[in-house]
């Protein structure tokens, strides 16, 4: 029976090994082998080894036969070297010719000239006695190292140089162990010593997906939409090496399916300034003046708080102000033309028309998505970027900046974040029908996940609660990660409160039993997240976990901005005055740094001011968003930004 079973494991194990034999070779383990001289045999690292072999890791034993990748690096030149040993006697015969010889003796018809040097100058004579060398050959290797130092290039972070030397990250940081979590231009790593062909360069027109842990062909088809061939065919190796967690696959372009910007490290344009010429820029925003009573002071106030575009408008355009006086003192001079597109199609096409736009630097504004795609629209013939401050659904011209980030990119931000975490989790998702498309996504991510929906009238229609059963019936103890999909306030507060008191509270009927602990997130953040009926104490308390573009800022003294803010308006900024400035800051910051908006994409990957950050893609056939994000959480009634 033994031997059957032994038959059958060397039987599966030719078999499955035969298919990729040109890609795999195997090892028998000597006594006192050590897997790093094993590993500098066959010029791979122990890690590809570890890899095939994961038992490995515990020792070796003699007679252990090991799976060897082969290995890309470059392989040692093979030298022969000729040791003369002695000669031996020969005496010609007749039609005898030094090719005739040489072949007997296996020796060059130069070495037996060499050791005879009459036949330089004469001819071979029948009876001519010849002494034929005797040589003895040695074959000697060229030293070649498997690793060798790599010079890290501007915008390259770790993805970017493992897809390079086709490794996964992993295996980078084992090779460099003291690289530090962000790249610096210039550094010095190591990394596989292969030849220059074989290195991959990352195409633009792509993006690059890292593969996750235990994640499978049958997962990726769900996640990507793509079928393992159609991987395969993208990633030329894949199909013999399989897949493996941190290994970096380019996949069609995608705006939220790639890799994002947040390993990438910020850039400090003020001192990279060498543009000091006049930027001009205009400025188009729906303040709706023709609407304010301008007959006192107290109309003109209740004119702003009746506006809600004006009041947004007035907000956003202190924020620009702020940022010129600071640009100004960079010694950066700017002419700015305010517009003001009273939130009408017709008013937008009027100020295109009676102004000249062909040589303006830049166009922020205007704020709303159908005036902004006319602004852009007409602008493209010039070139000329336009910057949309808050729209994340316009018409993603080749001259458009989107600085929102996408939904789908915060989304992504947050699932992947659960799925790194590496601690035991049960997933619980809770939601209303309105939400029942990202519960059912997050279901298809989180197979064990359970879903629990908001209760319902007679009629059908959401009640916008859940009850403490509903919720209890679904936890575990031990780790809980619970999403909240909804946009309704109320709903939000009655489920974080269940959540508070439900959070590492021991079962009196259980006391052995381990207390369920619950971290509340959800993958669209929203208003109703920040509504008068949700308790932050509650949120705190779950240290609710979410995605946004901006953070909040440091509301003390020590933040520059907040304090020439408070001096110049007697009041603390507001989100969009501090969105005014920062976008202000970048734009200008970009320009007076490169040659103009576009260029500054590839010279600043990321830049980040006060609570925004910026990281520009460029679309296939399009203009450029922001994949920048934050994750950040509740933590004792503060809101910090999580470290990646």
């Amino acid at each position: 029976m033994h031997r059957f079973f032994l038959v059958l494991i060397v039987a599966l194990f030719f078999g499955i090994t035969s298919v990729n034999a040109q890609n795999y070779s195997t090892h028998q383990v000597k006594k006192g082998e050590t897997i790093e001289e094993i590993a500098k045999r066959y010029y791979v690292t122990p890690f590809d080894i570890y890899g095939l072999n994961p038992d490995a890791k515990k020792g070796l034993k003699p007679n252990t036969i090991l799976i060897i990748p082969i290995s890309k690096a470059k392989k040692p030149k093979v030298t022969e070297v000729k040791e003369l040993q002695g000669f031996k006697k020969h005496k010609t015969k007749r039609k005898e010719t030094l090719y005739s010889i040489s072949q007997k003796y296996g020796v060059a018809i130069e070495d037996i000239k060499k050791y005879n040097t009459s036949l330089y100058a004469n001819n071979l004579r029948k009876g001519q006695k010849l002494q034929i060398p005797v040589f003895k050959i040695r074959k000697v290797e060229e030293e070649v190292e498997a690793n060798k130092t790599y010079i890290v290039q501007p915008k390259e972070g770790k993805w970017r140089i493992a897809y390079k030397f086709g490794i996964t990250i992993t295996e980078l940081e084992a090779l460099n162990p003291n690289m530090g979590e962000v790249l610096q231009e210039g550094q010095q790593i190591y990394v596989p010593n292969i030849d220059n062909e074989e290195e991959k360069e990352v195409d633009e027109k792509y993006s690059y997906y890292k593969v996750l842990p235990k994640e499978g062909f049958y997962r990726l088809k769900i996640k990507l939409d793509l079928e393992k061939e159609e991987l395969e065919q993208l990633n030329p190796g894949l199909a013999e090496s399989g897949l493996k967690a941190g290994m970096i696959l380019k996949i069609p372009f995608s705006e939220s399916k790639g890799i994002t910007a947040e390993n990438i490290e910020s850039t400090n344009l003020v001192s990279l300034i060498n543009n000091y010429e006049t930027k001009h820029i205009a400025l188009m925003l729906p303040f709706r003046l023709n609407r304010v009573e301008f007959d006192s002071i107290s109309e003109t106030k209740r004119s702003i708080e009746k506006d809600p575009y004006l009041d947004a408008s007035l907000d956003f355009y202190s924020g620009v102000l702020m940022a010129l006086d600071s640009l100004k003192k960079l010694g950066i001079s700017i002419k700015l033309d305010v517009y003001d597109t009273k939130y009408q199609p017709t008013a937008v096409s009027r100020i295109l028309a009676d102004n000249d736009f062909e040589n303006v630097n830049a166009v922020i504004g205007p704020l709303t998505t159908k005036n902004f795609d006319i602004v852009a629209g007409e602008l493209r013939k010039y070139n000329v970027p336009v910057v949309s401050p808050i729209g994340t659904k316009i018409k993603l011209h080749d001259n458009v900046f989107q600085t929102r980030p996408s939904d789908d990119l915060l989304k992504e931000k947050v699932i992947n974040y659960v799925k790194h975490d590496s601690i035991p989790k049960n997933i619980v998702i809770l939601a209303d029908s309105k939400n029942m498309p990202i519960a059912n996504e997050l279901k298809r991510e989180f197979n064990a996940a359970t879903i629990v929906y908001s209760r319902k009238n007679k009629e059908g229609k959401d009640e916008y609660f859940v009850t403490k059963e509903d919720i209890e019936a679904a936890l575990k103890p031990g780790m809980n990660v619970v999403f909240l999909e909804t946009q309704n306030e109320s709903f939000i507060s009655g489920a974080t409160s269940i959540l508070a008191a439900l959070n590492l509270k021991e079962d009196p009927e259980k006391p052995e039993l381990e207390k369920s602990e619950i971290i509340l997130t959800t993958t669209k953040f929203n208003g109703a997240f920040e509504g008068d009926e949700v308790n932050n104490t509650h949120l705190s308390k779950l240290h609710f976990t979410f995605a946004t573009s901006s953070k909040s800022y440091s509301g003390d003294d020590k933040n520059a901005f907040v304090k020439s803010y408070k001096k110049a308006y007697n009041i603390t900024p507001g989100r969009r005055a501090v969105k005014g400035f920062d976008l202000t800051m970048d734009v200008v910051l970009r320009m007076a740094s490169s040659e103009d908006l576009f260029m500054s994409v590839n010279s600043a990957s990321l830049t980040s001011y006060v609570e925004n950050k910026f990281a520009y893609k460029k679309k296939l056939f399009g203009g450029y968003y922001n994949d920048a994000v934050y994750l950040v959480r509740y933590n004792d009634l503060k809101i910090v930004e999580l470290a990646q």
